[in-house]
């Protein structure tokens, strides 16, 4: 009778070790914690949940999120990504999205690792001859799933050990998370990102665009001055704009309006006029309308749902 251990491929079983040791590492580290934590590894946040959670609508920056234990579902536009243990998900760009955690409970909560990706060093890495990527297909979004490879595993479980020598943090942290994009690069997923961080890319000239919108939510924005930020058509940027976010340019500057005007009432403590006013809008009538149509309840009822003692918090990849 034949052993089975002998028929697994050793890469499978390397990868189910450094899974079990990252979801340990992070237990270790966030404890009984109920949140999205924040590390003193730049860019790096650790997350742990004990049961699923309702969708909610949060803004995520170009990241790299790596399921330890549990499953995640991401809804963007009308695009759905569903990711776990095996497979991570690549942002490229800030998009607003629905986030839920579909698998999580007590006995084996979901434990998640958040890397934020900065382009500068996306762009340095790009330029070196050794980083050899596929062209990204002209209809992805900014948004992808991949397999978690047990050399990404890895690097991910060395950066985390780092939080037990917070000495090393400064020299290492930057190196390990080198190796970390130059995985993503590598790998088929990891295409759109090199578009968009490819200078004179239709990608890169959209993710201008995008970027100005961020930027600028709370004013007036004209399609036409745009396209002039980004060096295109109007149709052309239309077309590109909703291939990388899902949606329009006048719908993700509302999502950003309403995401920046929910945390002005959380953390200012506005009330629902001031913030709608702050962040561009001019009637408070239509805001709480589309705020009502997008968080699924008026302002006021939903801000003392989140600050209720049961609730649980925001998990918001956001610096906005």
């Amino acid at each position: 009778m034949k052993n089975p251990s002998k028929n697994a491929s050793p890469p499978q079983n390397r990868a189910h070790e450094l899974r079990t040791e990252l979801a340990h590492k992070i237990a270790s580290f966030v404890g009984s914690a109920e949140k999205l934590i924040t590390t003193n590894i730049p860019g790096l946040m650790l997350s742990r949940r004990t049961a699923p959670t309702a969708p909610t609508s949060v803004a995520f920056e170009p990241s790299l999120a790596v399921v330890a234990q549990g499953r995640k579902r991401i809804d963007l536009g009308r695009t759905t990504f569903i990711f776990d243990r095996s497979r991570f998900l690549l942002t490229s760009l800030d998009l607003p999205v629905i986030s839920q955690v579909i698998e999580a409970r007590k006995e084996v909560p979901y434990l998640g690792f958040l890397l934020k990706l900065e382009m500068p060093v996306v762009r340095e890495l790009l330029s070196r001859e050794e980083i050899q990527a596929p062209e990204a297909p002209s209809d992805t979004p900014a948004m992808a799933t991949g397999e978690t490879t047990v050399e990404l595993l890895d690097a991910c479980c060395r950066l985390v050990d780092l939080l037990n020598t917070p000495q090393d943090i400064p020299f290492l942290s930057g190196l390990i998370q080198r190796e970390i994009i130059y995985r993503i690069l590598r790998g088929r997923e990891g295409a759109r990102l090199r578009a968009i961080a490819t200078l004179g890319d239709q990608s890169h000239r959209t993710a201008k665009a995008i970027a100005w919108v961020r930027a600028n939510y709370a004013k007036p924005l004209r399609i036409e001055d745009l396209a002039k930020i980004a060096g295109m058509g109007v149709s052309t940027l239309h077309h590109h704009f909703r291939t990388l976010t899902a949606m329009s340019p006048l719908q993700y500057q509302k999502q950003l309006r309403l995401h920046a005007a929910r945390e002005r009432m959380l953390i200012g403590s506005l009330d629902a006029a001031s913030a709608a006013f702050e962040v561009g809008y001019e009637s408070a009538t239509q805001f709480n309308r589309e705020y009502s149509r997008f968080f699924g309840q008026p302002p006021k009822r939903d801000i003392r749902t989140l600050r209720s003692p049961g609730a649980a918090p925001l998990e918001s990849v956001s610096n906005q």
